[in-house]
């Protein structure tokens, strides 16, 4: 067996391997059907793909919920090894990912009410817990990104040390460490522009992106994330 399908082999073996595939796939689709659904209707076979393409898609996103009810656990595991952050040397990066572990923690119940909601096992209404899931996602994503800003900045603070003194491995090193807080700003940037999509009408750009743009955001995402995998770099949660 060729050494790239032994890859993607293990790469679907694995939970989270196989959740950003399938995050993957169901993004991609919603990015091409969202474009071939927008054709003219003279153009009836393109338009009906494109309709499929949007209904696998959603397929996909459902599957992937069905599967996050088993998340809660792993998260708490994660939550608990990481404690106040005891391991980090900034105080501001400890504030930052503990409050993200809180953010990422409570994303998980409130998503499983909705969706049990929404499959009619309890009588409450799930447009609220959707919402509160849709919030608790994204501020995580923000908590993210001010993490990452703030590593940066920690990191090229030691680069410029390194540079001063010397030391060619640490600085490559450090490097190596920029680019991937960068890709992890970059992504987390794509999820929050879909999170603000899907926040209530009227708020920034809720409600205003066309599926293709949702489906590119969530594209974006989801390949940093195969790439930051492949580089052993995933130790977080990914939301919806």
């Amino acid at each position: 067996m060729q050494p790239s399908v032994e890859s993607l082999v293990r790469l679907l073996e694995s939970y989270r391997g196989r959740d950003k595939v399938i995050r993957t796939f169901c993004y991609g689709s919603q990015l091409v059907g969202g474009v071939l659904s927008q054709k003219a209707q003279s153009d009836v076979s393109s338009h009906q793909l494109g309709k499929r393409l949007l209904l696998f898609s959603a397929q996909l996103s459902h599957c992937r919920t069905v599967l996050r009810l088993f998340d809660d656990l792993s998260m708490l595991a994660y939550s608990h090894s990481y404690g106040i952050g005891g391991g980090e040397e900034d105080a501001g990066v400890r504030l930052v990912s503990v409050l993200t572990n809180v953010a990422d923690q409570l994303y998980y119940p409130c998503e499983h009410v909705a969706w049990a909601a929404d499959a009619e096992l309890i009588k409450v209404k799930s447009d609220n817990w959707w919402l509160l899931s849709t919030v608790l996602w994204g501020t995580s994503l923000l908590l993210g990104i001010l993490r990452s800003l703030r590593v940066l900045l920690l990191l090229k603070k030691k680069l410029k040390r390194y540079e001063r003194d010397g030391g060619g491995n640490s600085r490559s090193q450090l490097r190596r460490q920029m680019r991937r807080e960068s890709l992890s700003i970059l992504s987390s940037m794509a999820d929050l522009g879909n999170a603000i999509h899907w926040m209530p009408p009227g708020f920034l750009w809720a409600g205003r992106f066309p599926n293709w743009l949702v489906g590119l955001m969530g594209t974006i995402s989801s390949l940093i994330g195969l790439i930051q995998m492949n580089a052993g770099d995933s130790d977080g949660t990914d939301g919806p």
